[in-house]
């Protein structure tokens, strides 16, 4: 407080003095200052400044000791001291008097310095008010000025404003018209598209009577073999024998048929309205892939694909089409086996990473617990739970954060720990291969070249990216960042991309002959990327603990999407691709599936909940930890951190 109260009194000593009448001091000296007065300058001495204010004197007072103040700095002193603050003579309240001589001055000075700083107008109005004399003629030719003055100044101010409405009009029109244009051509697809879909559904329904009528005919050759004489007799007394079989027939085939239909009617009212509750996420879908395939420019390239269409379909209507079937083909996870990591509720068991092998026949867990196990699937899913048991259990000297197995050499397994090494096992011989000790800190993931098996890159809380070749001991290449590294991932396609997500929010993606600078930085995450996945050579998934995953386009280097509907805050829950699809677990022990093209999930699972009493935490404190999808496959593994873990399916 008290710089501030010194910073405001400084610039009034230094600078501009604010009177009421506006007129400057300058320091001279130190005991001179100069007053801007009607005629030119005139120079006073001090009296015309309040020792106390160092302003100019307000109401001045006259003490008996000869000096001048503003009553209210005078008064204000006299009720701490009872000196002059010029002389320090002995001084009272009744030993101060009005100093009129002062105050006249003062008052000529300021009336003026305003005069003179007064606008015309004002100066005008002044003489005019203190009876300066007037003609009536002068008055008319005036008030015919001021009229003519205010007529100008109104007509500019109105054709201000029309230029203003005018040009805000036609921008609005202009952007009417473009939004017209957008909707007609939105209309003119639409209608087209009703048109063939239409088309096709009356080719479907044709084929199906077709197949329909057939049916009963094979029926009739096969069933008459089946049946026994008598029966046919006994069900058929009254009726000429020439028609029983048929009638039989065609009862049983109504039967199924009616089962079917009921069958297939409530499926089309499910999908119904999982389409209604996703509707502006599928339209802004369908709208986007048709506008695209109808720019003549990004058709070019799709004129062959086209071709391999059926008749008269866009391939951004075939595009939707798949979008749609595949959203409403699933509404929910169902469980099909269950198997526990651990033997006891406690933070130990927490899985960290799942990941299949090559061929999806084995899957390996890792976690807090200090060992890789590695389980057969289709012994999981068929046996019975007392046999889930780990085919290969291999020890660590560490906790371990994250698994990727070698996409090409089936055995290899590669490994990232707490204590900043990674490690490349031997599964058959459960040994290690190689291990990397350059880290100095946590190596939060690992990922094994798709492209070139021999690669693989990892990422830390040293701020350091590590390209490893498993043809030599040490690191290939090696790029410093400024934050956490949390996640590493190669490019599918490539043996040079890579997308590391970082504590500074956003996606790095570099390629390897240059890593001097990256590629492009994605930017969007409000907090720290926990993981990053390839959809496909160009499309890029991240997951962040601002509750939100996102969809890259890693060509074009824009956002696509953003998926929201799970909680992440601030545990590291998992993140699987599966081309159309995405999993992620939840702060609320549920694991989430996503469409690609929907920015809402899909469908949910939450695991259930404990025994408390046999555990050290609240049943609400567990989250899911780590997700795996099988490769072109509905199903999925799911980890929390408990332990659990579960294989589910995407079912209708």
């Amino acid at each position: 407080m008290e710089e501030g109260s010194m910073g405001a009194l400084v610039p009034a000593v230094k600078s501009e003095v604010n009177t009421g009448s506006s007129h400057a001091l300058q320091s001279g000296s130190g005991d001179m200052y100069t007053v801007e007065g009607g005629r030119g300058s005139e120079t006073t001495d001090r009296e015309f400044l309040c020792p106390i204010c160092m302003q100019i004197i307000k109401d001045a007072f006259l003490t008996s000791c000869g000096h001048s103040f503003c009553y209210m700095c005078i008064i204000t002193h006299l009720d701490n001291k009872n000196d002059c603050p010029s002389c320090a003579s002995s001084l009272t309240t009744n030993q101060l008097f009005p100093n009129f001589l002062l105050n006249k001055l003062l008052k000529k000075t300021s009336a003026s310095q305003a005069s003179k700083t007064a606008s015309p107008l004002e100066q005008f109005r002044q003489a005019l008010l203190q009876g300066y004399e007037v003609s009536v003629k002068e008055l008319d030719t005036l008030l015919s000025l001021l009229s003519e003055k205010k007529r100008k100044l109104e007509q500019e101010e109105a054709e201000k404003n029309m230029q203003n409405l005018v040009e805000f009009l036609q921008c609005l029109r202009k952007k009417k018209i473009d939004e017209l244009s957008e909707v007609q051509n939105d209309v003119k697809y639409i209608k087209e598209d009703i048109s063939l879909v239409e088309r096709h559904r009356i080719e479907l329904y044709r084929a199906r009577d077709r197949y329909s009528v057939k049916m009963p005919i094979h029926g009739e050759l096969t069933g008459s073999k089946s049946w026994s004489s008598s029966s046919i007799n006994r069900d058929n007394l009254l009726v000429p024998s020439g028609k029983s079989q048929g009638i039989q027939i065609k009862e049983a085939s109504s039967g199924l048929s009616s089962q079917h239909t009921t069958s297939q009617s409530s499926l089309a009212v499910t999908r119904k309205k999982r389409v209604q509750s996703q509707f502006n996420d599928l339209q802004q879908c369908y709208l986007q892939k048709r506008r695209q395939v109808a720019n003549p420019l990004q058709n070019l390239d799709k004129r062959d694909a086209d071709s391999s269409q059926r008749e008269g379909y866009s391939s951004g209507l075939s595009d939707f089409q798949s979008v749609l079937s595949t959203f409403t083909q699933y509404s929910r996870l169902r469980v099909i086996a269950e198997l526990r990591h651990g033997e006891h509720f406690h933070s130990a068991n927490i899985v960290s990473s799942i990941e299949f092998d090559r061929d999806d026949e084995l899957f390996a867990t890792a976690g807090v617990s200090r060992r890789i196990k590695i389980f057969d699937f289709s012994t999981i899913v068929n046996e019975p739970p007392e046999v889930h048991c780990p085919v290969v259990e291999m020890p660590t000297r560490s906790k371990l954060s994250c698994l990727s197995w070698n996409k090409h050499t089936k055995n290899h397994i590669a490994s990232s720990d707490y204590e900043g090494i990674v490690t490349i096992w031997d599964v058959n011989t459960r040994q290690s291969v190689m291990e990397y000790e350059e880290h100095e800190k946590r190596v939060w993931s690992v990922d094994f070249s798709k492209m070139d098996s021999s690669m693989l890159v990892s990422g830390s809380d040293d701020c350091k990216v590590k390209i490893w070749c498993t043809k030599q001991e040490s690191s290939a290449i090696n790029i410093e960042m400024k934050a956490n590294i949390c996640c590493v991932k190669y490019n599918p396609g490539s043996s040079n991309h890579i997308a590391v997500g970082s504590a500074d929010h956003h996606i790095h993606y570099y390629d390897l002959r240059n890593t001097s600078q990256p590629l492009h930085i994605f930017r969007g995450h409000q907090k720290t990327v926990s993981y990053v996945k390839f959809l496909s050579n160009a499309e890029l998934a991240s997951a962040s603990t601002d509750s939100t995953l996102r969809l890259w386009d890693v060509t074009r280097n824009i956002p696509v999407r953003t998926l929201r509907g799970h909680t992440n805050e601030k545990n590291f829950v998992g993140l699987s691709v599966n081309h159309d699809f995405l999993a992620c677990g939840s702060e609320t022990n549920e694991v989430y599936a996503y469409h690609k093209a929907i920015s809402k999930p899909l469908t949910w699972h939450r695991f259930g909940a404990p025994n408390v009493e046999d555990s050290d935490e609240d049943g609400g404190s567990y989250f899911i930890s780590a997700v795996c999808w099988k490769n072109d496959s509905p199903t999925m593994l799911a980890a929390n951190s408990l332990g659990t873990i579960k294989v589910l399916v995407l079912a209708p």
